[in-house]
Order: C-alpha cells, then sequence, then structure tokens
C-alpha cells in the first residue's frame, strides 16, 4: 500500500513552526485512493462538520460494551453499571463547561435536537415579578437571534411570538451596538446567539453579550456545537443560562448531544418527548411526569452516546488550555495566511475586527474554521478536486447557514476548511499545494458537473474499502449518482455534492 504524495504545485510561502496533533483519533492517516490510482494518508480538514472519534473515547467505549443492559432499568449488575456511567456522565460535563451546580444537563441526539427542546421550554408568561431583578430570571417576552446563525439557531424561534432577527454588523462593536438597540425594542426573554460561527469561526464577545441581555432581563442560551470543542467555556463565570453542543463536533461521534442549564424552564414544560422513563405515574385519566433530566429524555437512553461525551470532555478537560489555543491559532494563521497568499482566492470573514491575531484574549480569538472562495471556480468544484487529486477533505457548500453565506457574497456557496486536535500544519500545507496548483496550472483530471448536482472526474476507478463493499453486500451505493467511473459493476464513490452540510 503506497504513501507517496507528490505534487508540482507552486510554491505557496508557509510560514511558521511544524505543527503536531495534540491527541491521537481513529483514523489517523487513513489510506485513501486518489483519481490517479495512488493513495495517500487522509488530510482531514472537515472537522468542523463532524470530528474524528479520540482515540481515548473508542477506548472507553470498548470497555463499556460488554455491559449490555438499559439504564434506569432493571435490577442486574450490568444495569447498575450503565446507570452509574450515564449519571456520571451529567456530572463529566457539567464540569467540563463550567455549569452551576444546579444546572440541569440532558441528553439529546445532537445540537439541533437541545435547541428544539430549548425552545419549547420558554414559558409562555411572565416568572414572579418580585424575582424579575435576579439576572437567574427573565423578563417574558420574544427571543433575539442574529443573521449569522445556523440554521439550527435560526428556525427553532422562528414560530415564537415576537422573534426578532438582527443584523450583524460589519464590526463587532457595531453588532453589540445594534443587539442594545433591538434588546430596547421590546421585552426579550432570550437571545439566542452562536459561541463560534461554523462558516467563519469567529467569536462572538459573549461576555458583553450576556451584559446587555442581563440589563434586559433577558437569559443567553449559546450554540455551542463549534466552540466548545475548541475553547474552555465556564457557564457559571460568563453568565450563560444555556449551553448546548453535539459529540460528534467533540471527538466522540456516537449519536448524542447536550442540554445544559437552568432547570425552572426546563422544569416547568410540558417533556419534549412523550414516552416511558418521562413519567412518575400515568393513569387512565392522568399523567405525572418525572422531574430533572428524565422529564426530556423519554425512551431508553443512547449510554454509548453520553458516556463517550463524558469521556471526551474528560480528555480536552485534560489539555492544558494553552497548548489547545496555541495549536488551533498556529493552524489557523498558517491556513488563513497561505490561501491570502494564492491569487483569486478570498477569505471570507463577519467582522473587520474578528480575525485579529494579535487579540490578546483567546477567548475572542477564531477557532480553526476557514471558508474561503476561488473566483471563477465553483466551491463543489474545488472541494471534488482537493478531494480526488490530493486526498484533502474540506467542505462544500452554503453550510446550513444560508442568511450568512448571502451577506458574505457567497450565495451559491463556498469551501470551508476546519482543523481539530489531530489535525497537523502538514494537513494544511498539502490543501494549500493543491490549491494553488489547481489555481496556477489547473486540475491534472478532467471533470464534468453532474445533472444532480456535484462534481466528478470523468475517469475515476476510485472503489469504496472492500470491507464496505461486502458489508452492503452490493456494489451500488445509495444515493450515488450514475456517471462515468460509477456505473452499475463499479463500487464507486458518489458524487461531491453537498447542497446543505453543518
Amino acid at each position: 500500500m503506497s504513501f507517496s504524495y507528490a505534487t508540482t504545485s507552486p510554491d505557496v510561502d508557509r510560514e511558521g513552526p511544524a505543527v503536531g496533533a495534540l491527541l491521537d483519533v481513529v483514523g489517523a492517516g487513513i489510506p485513501v485512493p486518489l483519481a490517479d490510482g495512488r493513495e495517500v494518508p487522509y488530510a482531514n480538514l472537515d472537522q468542523a462538520a463532524s470530528a474524528p472519534c479520540l482515540r481515548g473515547v473508542a477506548e472507553h467505549v470498548e470497555r463499556v460494551l460488554p455491559y449490555p443492559a438499559s439504564v434506569h432499568r432493571g435490577t442486574g449488575y450490568s444495569s447498575a453499571v450503565c446507570t452509574a456511567l450515564y449519571e456520571g456522565a451529567r456530572d463529566a460535563v457539567r464540569t467540563f463547561v463550567g455549569g452551576r451546580p444546579d444546572d440541569v444537563v440532558i441528553f439529546t441526539r445532537n445540537t439541533t435536537d437541545s435547541v428544539n427542546l430549548l425552545a419549547r421550554c420558554l414559558p409562555p408568561q411572565p416568572p414572579d415579578p418580585a424575582r424579575t431583578s435576579d439576572p437567574g430570571h427573565a423578563v417574558p417576552g420574544g427571543v433575539v437571534v442574529f443573521d449569522l446563525e445556523h440554521h439550527a439557531n435560526l428556525l427553532p424561534w422562528r414560530s415564537r411570538p415576537g422573534c426578532r432577527w438582527v443584523p450583524a454588523a460589519p464590526t463587532r462593536a457595531d453588532t453589540l451596538r445594534a443587539l442594545a438597540t433591538a434588546l430596547d425594542t421590546a421585552p426579550t426573554s432570550l437571545v439566542a446567539v452562536t459561541g463560534a460561527s461554523n462558516v467563519t469561526g469567529e467569536v462572538p464577545p459573549l461576555a458583553e453579550i450576556v451584559r446587555l441581555a442581563r440589563a434586559a432581563g433577558a437569559r443567553v442560551f449559546v450554540d455551542g456545537a463549534q466552540l466548545v470543542p475548541h475553547r474552555r467555556v465556564d457557564m457559571a463565570a460568563l453568565g450563560i443560562d444555556y449551553l448546548a453542543f453535539s459529540g460528534h463536533k467533540l471527538y466522540a461521534p456516537f449519536g448524542a448531544g447536550v442540554l445544559v442549564g437552568r432547570p425552572d424552564w426546563l422544569a416547568a414544560a410540558p417533556p419534549y418527548l412523550a414516552g416511558g422513563g418521562a413519567v412518575r405515574e400515568v393513569t387512565s385519566s392522568a399523567v405525572a411526569w418525572a422531574d430533572g433530566p428524565a422529564r426530556h429524555e423519554a425512551g431508553s437512553p443512547n449510554l454509548l452516546g453520553a458516556t463517550a461525551i463524558a469521556a471526551a470532555c474528560r480528555l480536552l478537560g485534560a489539555l492544558d488550555a494553552r497548548d489547545l489555543h496555541q495549536h488551533e491559532d498556529l493552524l489557523r494563521r498558517r491556513l488563513v495566511d497561505g490561501l491570502r497568499a494564492i491569487e483569486g482566492v478570498t477569505v471570507h470573514s463577519l467582522w473587520a475586527d474578528g480575525d485579529d491575531p494579535t487579540e490578546s484574549e483567546a477567548a475572542t480569538r477564531p477557532i480553526g474554521v476557514v471558508t474561503f472562495s476561488v473566483a471563477g471556480r465553483d466551491p463543489g468544484f474545488v472541494a471534488a478536486v482537493l478531494s480526488a487529486e490530493h486526498g484533502v477533505g474540506v467542505r462544500a457548500g452554503r453550510f446550513c447557514a444560508h442568511p450568512l453565506l448571502a451577506r458574505l457574497g457567497a450565495d451559491s456557496g463556498a469551501i470551508r476548511a476546519s482543523v481539530g486536535v489531530s489535525s497537523t500544519s502538514a494537513d494544511v500545507d498539502r490543501l494549500l499545494a493543491g490549491l494553488a496548483e489547481l489555481v496556477g496550472d489547473g486540475p491534472r483530471q478532467r471533470y464534468h458537473e453532474l445533472s444532480e448536482g456535484g462534481w466528478a472526474p470523468a475517469s475515476d476507478d476510485r472503489t469504496l474499502p472492500p470491507w464496505v463493499a461486502a458489508y452492503l453486500a452490493t456494489d451500488r451505493v445509495p444515493g450515488r449518482v450514475s456517471a462515468p467511473g460509477y456505473g452499475p459493476d463499479s463500487a464507486g464513490l458518489p458524487a461531491y455534492s453537498t447542497p446543505c452540510g453543518t
């Protein structure tokens, strides 16, 4: 199996020291086929979509697997083990994100699920008027969101009466002024904001947003899907009321997410799902719903997902925060500087002051998510070339953030590269070399645009791994687009097409 990689691309000036991986992940360096028949180690620069599993998380899950029993149900030893692991996972998550002692930790499917759960728990009537001056209690009113959000933090709020969108201004300071104006316009119960943009990686000034919300009597929800894997979060210190994130972005891809937050709204709301585990008593005429997180966790819980998230929290929490930030800062700066050195490449940003390399406060520096466009090139085409010719995985599309892409002037989409704790400077350099070659010399292969969307090499003999083809018991990949190289006699790879993406 060949692991050679060579390029004839134009030189790209790459400054800075070599950067290695911080933590080991499953599948690091896995060989992937190129369109010319060679194999190279995979350069995974699509970690904002789903991050690879930490080796320590996989080992933890393997230790759990011999105890196949239900959580909270059963009197056997295995059931006791599973229940202890599941409930212990709540404590690990709460500690990792700096939650308050009484904050509820609810396990969900993912961040989208968590946001929808919280959206159903907003109180329809005011709390005790005598307590509205208490920072822990919000006044009645609508929800304020920014237009820079992922759809998961836009769509669940749209049906709420009084929901208001605040356009992000050209600077963070002006965006704060726009928020202050919106909060003065009408009563607000909740400000919902991303912790870090899934498009540009920029981090909103969360401390100032919390301060403005508190002054207006509103609570703050942070979509932490991108922030939590990359920055230390302290809910109590920042004054964040609710936080959501996903295991599959936290190097624990086992189908679970988290909502952490104040208990009163969650306790007063009807259960998110109705079913076993969410009740204390059921009669023919009445239901007594459970208290605590069980109220919103009907059905058999995802033990592996919850305990995997807890393991990831412990592993990431054991890292020195300075090492975590420096690793990502070096890779992002190398990537951004390299992209800007290539003719015709535009690196997108939200704010004029959102990507300052001299920013001294790590909490407000951008994370390792970078989106760019190449003049005269379709984003899907660029992504297909990077994959087929260089073994680099990136994302192309609008990243479930259509309003933001429109603001950035990229209505038809862009290309996103994103790093994580397993990323290296070699990964970044390979992307830059491949992109420079494409811009300077054009692609090595012939490509065509498919009618269903996406691009593919005109002649592509790459196949799925043999074990995948054997497992599927067919050489037809579900949803595969028929095209040269993707015929019925080949277990070919699907064409590159991402109409939305995360």
